[in-house]
């Protein structure tokens, strides 16, 4: 009987044994409560799992709320006058920086399927306009370009004060600042790569809820600085990238680099001989922009945009005003206010010659057949887009309108010229920093096939109405 009993234990212990195996390797949970226990610690993890996932959205949907506000600022900052607004080369800038680069980070923060299906809607939707890209870099060159046009300090730019604009801009963050040096930096422009990721740098610090990375900043900084010649500087920003993030893993190499090149210098230079700024200047550079020679095309075209004024080259008496007939029926009654500007080459405005009306219609007509304005290549003749020339254009015939036939018949009475071999009304409209570098507007002799397609000769005069 004990036998018995014993052999009865030991079938009752293996079979014990064989149902905590069972369950542990099939999870029939129910079955014991040694393994109810163990689902308390599941549910605990599964509540931190969830707690770490609401915090994660909670997170995600702040910045979404944080760039919605900023969204809506500039939004109604730009609904109050639209014009003014959008004229003001700042506030172009973080129109298209808004919906390009900060759209995109808002579409990669709404995660869902219903999010994505929103930003898919409005994305492709067929009557609203992204900008892409190629908008973004235009719209940071545009600034740069002004920045140095009008010779623009960094820092009142950046907060939005432009000399003339009565309506200051919004200020630019630290990522705004950044951008405008990532740009630079992507088109090997050191010199304002090194003026805008320091103002991103003095920015970041100050901001409380960060739009840029402080250690990304100084790498840009760090490298731009060096290739601007000032590698002691170079250096020091390098060690500060390391002190904010020490496992960078560009940083030690380039420390390294710098560090032996000035061992290197120092064998063939003394110790301050070798035109690096010190480390106390806030914005050290060696090379500076490659400003043009006042005096140069360049320059005196620069001069003018500024509104400068130039020594008169010619006697006040050559300079006239006068109304002008040219014996013209249609100028007796209303002769035309000329005043002459410069008298050789003659350059010449005539004051009120286009109607409010006129002007309206001739845009009405352009608006829809705006495109890419080209210029003519000097060797090949054709026709092509050029970053020295930012503008888009379309042509007008007299025949399309009866606004364009009086408009070029008036201009016949007051030149004196026939309209038959000119070409067409070319209306032209300037973006962000628009712009059209110093040109000939008629062909020179290495143009061989300049204007051949209109069978009218070389070009001998330009009326442009503004």
């Amino acid at each position: 009987m004990a036998g018995v009993q014993k052999f009865f234990m030991r079938a009752v212990l293996i079979t014990c044994i064989c149902t905590l195996l069972s369950t542990q390797v099939q999870g029939e949970v129910f079955t014991a409560l040694v393994d109810l226990e163990h689902l308390l610690r599941t549910e605990g993890a599964v509540v931190q799992t969830l707690q770490r996932y609401l915090d994660a959205e909670e997170g995600r949907l702040e910045k979404i709320k944080k760039l919605r506000q900023e969204f809506n600022q500039l939004h109604k900052a730009a609904s109050r006058d639209g014009d003014e607004f959008i004229s003001n080369p700042v506030n172009a800038f973080l129109l298209v920086k808004k919906l390009t680069a900060d759209w995109k980070a808002v579409a990669r923060l709404m995660l869902d399927t219903e999010g994505k299906a929103m930003v898919e809607n409005i994305t492709h939707s067929g009557h609203l306009r992204f900008p892409d890209e190629e908008d973004l870099t235009g719209a940071a060159f545009a600034l740069l370009r002004l920045q140095d046009t009008y010779r623009l300090d960094t820092a009142s730019l950046a907060k939005g004060r432009i000399q003339g604009v009565t309506r200051p801009s919004p200020e630019l963050s630290a990522g705004d600042c950044f951008e405008l040096g990532r740009q630079s930096y992507n088109n090997e422009d050191h010199y304002h790569t090194v003026l805008w990721m320091q103002e991103a740098l003095d920015r970041v610090d100050e901001e409380v809820d960060k739009t840029a990375d402080r250690a990304e900043i100084l790498e840009y900084l760090a490298f731009s600085t060096y290739q601007q010649g000032n590698v002691h500087h170079a250096l020091k920003l390098t060690n500060d990238l390391l002190a904010a993030a020490p496992d960078h893993p560009r940083a030690p190499g380039n420390k390294r680099y710098y560090e032996d090149m000035l061992a290197k210098r120092e064998q063939y230079m003394k110790r301050g001989d070798d035109g690096d700024m010190s480390e106390n200047d806030s914005v050290p550079l060696k090379k500076r922009s490659p400003l043009p020679d006042a005096d140069s095309e360049r320059g005196i075209y620069e001069r003018l945009c500024r509104g400068e004024k130039f020594p008169p080259l010619y006697h006040d008496r050559e300079l006239t005003c006068q109304y002008r007939t040219n014996n013209r029926p249609y100028l007796l009654l209303q002769p035309a206010k000329e005043e002459v500007m410069f008298p050789k080459p003659r350059i010449v405005v005539y004051h009120d010659v286009l109607s409010e009306h006129e002007m309206n219609v001739i845009k009405t007509l352009a608006q829809p057949r705006l495109r890419r304005a080209t210029v003519q290549n000097y060797k090949s003749g054709e026709l092509e887009t050029a970053n020295y020339r930012i503008s888009k254009s379309a042509w007008l015939k007299n025949e399309e309108h009866g606004v364009i036939a009086r408009v070029s018949r008036r201009i016949e009475d007051i030149t004196g010229l026939t309209a038959e071999t000119a070409e067409e009304l070319q209306v032209v409209n300037y973006g962000i920093g628009g712009h059209y570098e110093p040109h000939f507007d008629f062909a020179r002799r290495e143009e061989k096939n300049a204007f051949q397609s209109l069978g009218t000769g070389n070009r001998i005069a330009t009326w442009l109405n503004y």
